[in-house]
């Protein structure tokens, strides 16, 4: 069976409401637009829904082109508007320090007040996409067969939702896990070439629901059970994060060959 692009997703704020995707130009840095903007606590630290649940919650659209964001909230509350950035200001995202600067407007205090506490959106810097590994995992890449041993891991019936693992690609027609076996390898998705760069270690986001964010699934510890002792870049894998060598449209559907 030939392998295939099963599903593409992102999202422009990080850590909210991912979008189902037919079709992406892939650049160095990824989707443009994917976690464009990205989300600070009170300490100036980034922060995301595996800390704050609700904002799965919210919808997100951003239209590059007129400068513009919106976010719709559960109940049909929208706030919307265009893009202006203050100065810039010290942030810290994950281990590294970032001079981002911060939204203008009411979209901080909606979320901040959606949320129950003080959240503060920023863009990030051009030089820096807000995806977790920066262009060394400028996409992520998932084969239904590893979502379906997890659901069999967990003796379920009903699929394990993608959503729970925020992954750029889908991929069909693989065996469980053998996306592991592209490590340091290049792969042709679409008319896009990337090389497999690490594995995607999973934290408590991977727990909760991906509609309200309510934490349903025990997702670490099936993973510890049977994926615990993988020789792997990061603990817990589930998936593979790879970097984009040469830039190209993919659609759903396309094919994901080995090169």
């Amino acid at each position: 069976m030939t392998a295939t692009v099963a599903w593409i997703a992102a999202t422009p704020v990080k850590g909210l409401r991912l979008q189902q995707r037919s079709e992406v130009s892939l650049t160095l840095d990824g989707i443009p637009g994917d976690r464009a903007f990205f989300l600070v606590d009170r300490a100036g630290a980034m922060v995301s829904a595996t800390r704050v649940g609700p904002l799965v919650a919210v919808e997100p659209q951003h239209d590059v082109d007129a400068g513009r964001l919106s976010l719709r909230f559960p109940g049909g509350g929208v706030v919307a508007g265009p893009i202006e950035l203050g100065a810039a200001e010290s942030v810290r995202f994950y281990d590294e320090t970032l001079a981002a600067r911060p939204l203008v407007g009411g979209f901080s205090q909606a979320l901040s007040e959606h949320c129950g506490r003080p959240l503060r959106l920023f863009a990030a810097p051009p030089e820096r996409p807000a995806v977790d590994r920066g262009r060394d995992g400028a996409t992520t890449l998932l084969s239904r067969a590893s979502l379906e041993r997890l659901r069999a891991q967990a003796g379920v019936s009903e699929p394990v939702d993608p959503r729970r693992f925020r992954m750029t690609f889908g991929v069909d027609g693989l065996q469980a896990h053998e996306e592991d076996s592209w490590m340091g390898r290049d792969v042709q998705v679409g008319e896009a070439v990337l090389r497999v760069s690490g594995h995607v270690g999973r934290c408590a986001l991977t727990k909760r629901q991906p509609d309200p964010g309510v934490v349903d699934f025990n997702t670490l510890h099936l993973l510890e059970a049977y994926r615990g002792d993988i020789d792997s870049t990061e603990p817990l894998p589930f998936g593979v994060h790879a970097r984009v060598l040469e830039p190209g449209r993919v659609r759903l559907g396309a094919p994901v060959t080995l090169r």
